[in-house]
């Protein structure tokens, strides 16, 4: 399991992670493969909210990088 999970941080995949430690409350479906499909939904809401993270980031960083790049060309320029 994740132990990060635990915390409030992730609000998004909140109902996921109720369902696991529902499922993994009952130690039969733990051990037995019950739980496979509840984690694999939890790990694909991750997933789906990493890419999402990781998407803003990367425009976040091209724009930074214009304005440097701008503010570069106009010290050069003077």
């Amino acid at each position: 399991m994740h132990p990060q999970l635990e915390t409030d941080k992730r609000l998004v995949c909140g109902d996921f992670i109720q369902a696991l430690n529902a499922c993994h409350a009952n130690t039969w479906a733990k051990w037995t493969g019950g739980c496979n499909q509840v984690k694999h939904d939890l790990n694909m809401c991750l997933r789906k909210e990493r890419v999402n993270r990781t998407t803003k980031n990367r425009e976040g960083a091209l724009e930074r990088r214009q304005k440097t790049e701008q503010v570069w060309k106009e010290l050069r320029e003077e």
